[in-house]
């Protein structure tokens, strides 16, 4: 398995979270961003550095993904491209996507882009706070842990 991370919007402190999971259980871990990055030394960190420009680094993730792998993204139509290559997607926030939420996601995500598109201000989405972190540890670190049994 390898974790890739669509790393333009990730925030600082989920990358950390990750790049510790990374080093403990020695698991590849692959940031995609469009601009450079800095990462701790570590065998299990890797970047790839993409073209500026709308879904590039999105475009890169999806072309490298295998089934199986998880991918870390708030990118909704990314992570329904994801999940119908057979990989896993889990937001910052801490919450998977799946085949049935995904459209659910979707759909709510193009009627927020109508309504901005008609004038309306919708606000963005709240900052992430240390509950969303907590989420975001305790779920990845279940998941890891049951790929661990599995494999």
């Amino acid at each position: 398995m390898h974790i890739w991370v669509d790393a333009d919007a990730c925030p600082a402190v989920i990358k950390e979270i990750l790049f510790r999971a990374a080093q403990r259980l020695r698991l590849p871990t692959t940031l995609v961003a469009n601009k450079p990055l800095r990462t701790p030394s570590s065998d299990y960190l890797r970047t790839i550095q993409v073209a500026r420009g709308v879904d590039v680094a999105d475009d890169e993730i999806a072309r490298r993904v295998e089934p199986g792998d998880l991918v870390i993204t708030a990118d909704i139509p990314l992570a329904a491209d994801i999940i119908a290559r057979g990989a896993h997607a889990l937001n910052p926030r801490g919450d998977f996507y799946t085949p049935d939420n995904v459209r659910e996601h979707l759909s709510m995500r193009d009627f927020m882009e109508e309504l901005r598109g008609s004038g309306v201000q919708t606000g963005g989405p709240k900052p992430l706070d240390q509950t969303d972190r907590k989420r975001f540890a305790d779920q990845l670190d279940r998941f890891l842990n049951r790929c661990a049994r599995v494999e």
